[in-house]
């Protein structure tokens, strides 16, 4: 009972406080994060009182079941984003940029906070450095897509950057992968081997995509058994569940530990589906509608989970700036310098890195895995999570501010869908009365 009252209120506590979140014109993650924090074991747990709130960190995790299906279907609609006949009109300038941005970004916050790690051993350690980076590479597609719709963006700027940022978090998860598996090495009491820090990553990239692709293509042979939309969406489901359950298996193989990213089997996944499957793209909404309430729960747990004492610590709020400011200058500079190089429209050079900035599910997805790291992983997921709560804050209306300098944003009113129903309902009627 006392579960499901926790998991009704966090539902509950997301979506009354993304209102309010309207109301200032902020995104609804923040309301979802902001939520979290709520209901977590620093304000109202503190109460100690089961059922209103998370009374300790040991309650938070026992659900963390429900954070890993939300990453597989994070993962999963990013894969929707890689259609051939969408790759094709992409082009070699979305693929330059998508992978040189992230890459740059990587390698300026890398640089930036190994500085700040010889300088301050104690607060800030190696791994945990080179994780962070990595972590600074993905982009919030989700948030980036609802400035986009919300006001009907078209144009230059608009047509890369959709792509972009489906790419972008895709070379993201590749660069997590590599760099956790060199946090794991260097965290080793056992020291470093090559085998841990260029083999075992490399193999579980592989490996990953692998599985991915196998996934998929046993998804689409299974959805042909089914026609009704429902049991489409049950199976597309099932699978997604399946491959996750899949992807934590880990075993030996030769003396290499071998292990799967959760995140990049599921994005493989999705790719592989949407590209062979007819009907693909119309599921792939209908199973975005369904993980809505998932998200939410994901994200409130996130924000639940933000160790507040580690913020008493001056030092640790220093890394959380250098890691926003670093990350900042790697989008914007690398942005700038790979569409440069990709020969991109002026608008495209001068305003796309603005629109790169928000951050959200896919790097929380990536923090809460690095906390196998154990108390350095805490560390990296508060830190995180700290940008990523500024980063919603700001991000979203920077994105909009962007789209709008380029040209591609005409101010205009807002609708609702409740609006455009009922405009919808009242055409029909229209219609049937003319007839």
């Amino acid at each position: 009972m006392e579960t499901l009252l926790v998991l009704s209120i966090a539902l509950l506590s997301g979506l009354l406080l993304s209102r309010l979140a309207k109301l200032l014109q902020l995104p609804a993650v923040t309301a979802y994060l902001v939520a979290g924090i709520l209901i977590g074991p620093y304000v109202l747990g503190k109460l100690g009182v089961k059922g209103i709130g998370f009374t300790s960190m040991h309650e938070i995790e026992s659900l963390s079941i429900i954070c890993d299906v939300a990453l597989g279907f994070i993962a999963f609609s990013i894969g929707n984003e890689f259609r051939l006949s969408q790759l094709k009109k992409i082009g070699k300038q979305a693929t330059i940029v998508g992978v040189l941005q992230a890459v740059i970004t990587t390698l300026l916050v890398d640089a930036a906070l190994i500085v700040f790690h010889l300088i301050a051993p104690d607060k800030l350690p190696l791994p945990a450095a080179i994780v962070l980076g990595a972590i600074a590479s993905a982009t919030a597609p989700a948030a980036t897509l609802m400035v986009v719709k919300q006001y009907k963006a078209k144009g230059p700027v608009t047509d890369i950057l959709l792509p972009v940022v489906a790419l972008d978090d895709a070379v993201g998860l590749v660069l997590f992968s590599v760099s956790f598996g060199v946090a794991k090495a260097l965290n080793s009491t056992a020291g470093l081997d090559v085998i841990s820090v260029a083999i075992e990553p490399l193999l579980e990239v592989i490996f990953s995509l692998g599985l991915g692709s196998l996934m998929g293509l046993l998804f689409h042979f299974c959805e042909r058994f089914f026609h009704s939309r429902s049991k489409r969406l049950s199976v597309s489901i099932a699978f997604v569940l399946l491959t996750i359950a899949i992807a934590m298996i880990d075993f030996e193989l030769g003396g290499v530990h071998i292990r799967f990213s959760s995140l990049l089997v599921c994005m493989m996944l999705g790719t592989v589906f949407c590209n062979i499957c007819d009907f693909s793209e119309e599921l792939m909404e209908r199973v975005d509608r369904w993980t809505a309430p998932l998200f939410v729960l994901f994200f409130v747990f996130s924000g639940a989970e933000l160790e507040l004492s580690v913020f008493a610590d001056v030092t640790i709020v220093l890394v959380g700036v250098v890691y926003i400011l670093s990350r900042s200058a790697g989008k914007y500079s690398g942005a700038f310098l790979s569409s440069k190089l990709a020969k991109c429209d002026d608008k495209i050079v001068k305003y796309l890195g603005i629109t790169l900035l928000p951050q959200a599910g896919v790097a929380l997805g990536m923090a809460s895995m690095a906390m196998e790291l154990g108390e350095m992983g805490r560390i990296i997921a508060n830190i995180t999570l700290f940008a990523v709560l500024v980063y919603e804050l700001i991000g979203p209306m920077l994105t909009k501010i962007a789209l709008l300098k380029a040209g591609d944003i005409n101010p205009e009113g807002k609708t609702s869908a409740r609006h455009e129903h009922a405009e919808k309902h009242g055409l029909f009627h229209h219609i049937k009365k003319k007839n």
